[in-house]
C-alpha cells in the first residue's frame, strides 16, 4: 500500500461581511487618534457651518437692514454684525477648503506607510487576508468615510451661502474661488484624490513623516493645476459692449481686449476711451470691447468636469497602488508555492 501525499490546506478566506466588519474594527483601533481628530474637525465644522448659515445670517441682513431704512434717525442695531458675518464665513470656508489636505496627510502618514513600516502589514498577510483585500479595505471604508464628510461640509457650506445670497453684500459672488470651490464636488473629490495620493506614497515611501508631507504637497499641487486649467473646461460666452460703454466687468472672465470691423481681437491695456486711449484705440481700428466669461449657469459643468479630471487622478492612483503593492509581495501576493 501507498500512502497518498498531502499538502496543507490554504488559510481559508474569511466571508466578505466577515472581512469588511474585522477590517473595520482593525482600522478604528489601528487609527483612533486619526479618527477623532477627523471627528472633532467635522463636528466642529458643521456646528459653525450651522451657525453660520442661521443666527449669523439673520443677524448680519436684520443690521444691513435696518441701518439702510434708520436714515438719519438713531436706530437699534448691530452694526459689527456684517463684518461678524464676513470673518466668519472666511473662516469656515477655509476649513471647508482643508479636508483634501488632512485627508492627504493621514493617508500618506498614517493609512499604509505605518503599517508597513512597523511590520503589521506582512503579518496581517500571513492570517488568511490578501494583500490585495487588505489595501482594497484601506482605500474603499475610509473613502466611503471621507465621501461622506466633506459631502456635508460642502453641503452645508452651500446651504449657509445660499441663505446670505442677495440679503445683504457681505456674501462673497459665486465665482470668488474659495466660495466657488467650497460650494460644490470639487472638495470630495480632491479629497479622494488626497486619500489615493498618500495610499501612493505610503507604499512608494514605506516611511510615514516622508509619506506625510509628499502627500500633502501632491495635493497642493494637484488643486493649483485645478485652479489654473478651470477657466478652460468648459466653452466660454464672448459678451461685446461699445467704446463708450468700455470693457464689461464679467464673473470669470478668461480673455478680453478689442474687436476691429473686420472682426479681428487685439489685445489692449486700455479700458475706457479717455485719459490718452483715445489714439490707441484709433490705431487699433477698435470699434468693440469684447470678453470672454463664465455666467452663473456655468457653474455646475465647471464643477463636474474639474471634479471628474480629480476621480480619474484617483482611479490612476489605485491602480499604482495595487501595481505598487507587488513590490512589496511579489509577483502573486498571498500565494505560497506548493510542492
Amino acid at each position: 500500500m501507498t500512502a497518498a501525499l498531502t499538502t496543507p490546506d490554504a488559510p481559508a478566506q474569511p466571508s466578505a461581511g466577515r472581512f469588511v466588519l474585522r477590517q473595520l474594527r482593525w482600522l478604528v483601533r489601528l487609527h483612533r487618534p486619526a479618527l477623532l481628530i477627523w471627528g472633532a474637525f467635522a463636528l466642529v465644522t458643521c456646528a459653525a457651518l450651522i451657525w453660520l448659515g442661521g443666527p449669523l445670517t439673520d443677524s448680519a441682513a436684520t443690521a444691513w437692514a435696518t441701518e439702510r431704512g434708520c436714515g438719519i434717525t438713531d436706530c437699534a442695531y448691530d452694526p459689527a454684525a456684517p463684518d461678524r458675518y464676513s470673518d466668519f464665513y472666511t473662516r469656515t470656508t477655509f476649513a471647508v477648503l482643508a479636508a483634501p489636505f488632512l485627508v492627504a496627510a493621514w493617508a500618506g502618514g498614517w493609512l499604509t506607510s505605518r503599517e508597513l513600516e512597523s511590520g503589521t502589514a506582512r503579518l496581517a498577510w500571513t492570517q488568511g487576508v490578501s494583500p490585495a483585500r487588505w489595501l482594497a479595505a484601506r482605500l474603499a471604508l475610509p473613502g466611503l468615510l471621507v465621501v461622506t464628510v466633506t459631502g456635508l461640509l460642502a453641503w452645508l457650506h452651500r446651504r449657509a451661502w445660499t441663505a446670505g445670497e442677495d440679503r445683504f453684500p457681505a456674501t462673497d459672488a459665486w465665482y470668488d474661488y474659495p466660495t466657488f470651490y467650497a460650494n460644490g464636488l470639487l472638495p470630495v473629490a480632491l479629497a479622494l484624490a488626497g486619500l489615493g495620493v498618500g495610499a501612493v506614497a505610503g507604499l512608494l515611501l514605506c516611511r510615514s513623516a516622508a509619506s506625510l508631507a509628499t502627500a500633502t504637497v501632491a495635493v497642493g499641487l494637484l488643486w493649483a493645476a485645478v485652479h489654473l486649467a478651470l477657466p478652460y473646461l468648459w466653452p466660454t460666452v464672448t459678451r461685446v459692449t461699445s467704446l463708450e460703454q468700455g470693457p464689461a466687468v464679467l464673473d470669470i472672465s478668461t480673455g478680453e481686449g478689442v474687436l476691429t470691423a473686420d472682426g479681428d481681437r487685439r489685445t489692449t491695456a486700455c479700458r475706457t476711451i479717455l485719459n490718452g486711449c483715445h489714439r490707441n484705440l484709433e490705431d487699433l481700428g477698435a470699434v468693440h470691447y469684447f470678453n470672454d466669461f463664465h455666467p452663473p449657469s456655468h457653474y455646475w459643468p465647471l464643477q463636474l468636469v474639474a471634479s471628474g479630471a480629480l476621480l480619474a487622478v484617483t482611479a490612476l492612483c489605485v491602480l499604482a497602488a495595487f501595481r505598487l503593492l507587488r513590490r512589496h509581495t511579489g509577483p502573486v501576493p498571498g500565494k505560497a508555492d506548493r510542492s
